[in-house]
């Protein structure tokens, strides 16, 4: 028993010499002028950051706009560096499931502008973008197509099923959106709805 009670305050004694190094390093560290500029560094970085945001957001950038008319969506795609534009129909239980994985990854990437825009109310560029299916959407660097989404193809595990992460991972990939940041949580929220509007969607996606 002595020889057991030894060991364990051998143990501790061992523990409470690594917590006091782990502490005297801490200190040092704080102490050190390097890491001091470091730290201001990063916090100007952060407010720059947090500035640029915050103009951002002030043009509409990490919100889900609709556009009614097709001179202002040229504008705006032409004027801004990162643009998602969805080229929808309001009757299609598709295009609609589109907009629920826009809508929730608007406020979390405010860096592009995410927009939609009635075919009906942009034919000119309907015709120039040969548009055909939908739902639809393009993502503009510079006023410039980068990607194009189909439908859902390329979206997902299968052709009728795709998560916001999945549209995010596609739209990272297309270089319009910064990087990951919807979770778990985002997803379980958008569950309900989705599969409420997945399970109403029975009609052909084609339009001519």
């Amino acid at each position: 028993m002595a020889s057991l009670n030894s060991q364990v305050a051998a143990v501790v004694d061992a523990a409470r010499d690594a917590d006091s190094d782990e502490d005297a390093l801490i200190a040092e560290l704080e102490d050190d002028s390097d890491l001091g500029a470091y730290r201001e560094q990063r916090l100007q970085q952060l407010h720059a950051e947090f500035d640029k945001a915050k103009r951002l957001r002030a043009s509409e950038h990490g919100t889900f706009v609709e556009i009614k008319d097709e001179k202002a969506l040229l504008d705006i795609t032409t004027s801004t560096k990162l643009c998602v534009v969805h080229f929808f129909k309001p009757d299609f239980n598709r295009c609609g499931i589109m907009d629920q994985r826009l809508e929730a990854l608007a406020p979390a990437h405010y860096e592009a502008r995410l927009l939609k825009i009635n075919v009906d109310n942009c034919p000119f560029l309907v015709t120039k973008l040969k548009i055909q299916v939908l739902p639809c959407v393009i993502a503009f660097i510079d006023g410039i197509g980068v990607d194009r989404i189909i439908g859902f193809e390329g979206l997902g595990r299968t052709p009728d099923s795709f998560s916001t992460r999945d549209l995010e991972a596609r739209l990272i990939n297309a270089g319009v959106l910064a990087r990951e940041k919807v979770n778990d949580e985002d997803e379980k929220q958008m569950a309900r709805r989705r599969r409420e509007a997945e399970r109403a969607d029975e009609e052909d996606e084609d339009w001519d």
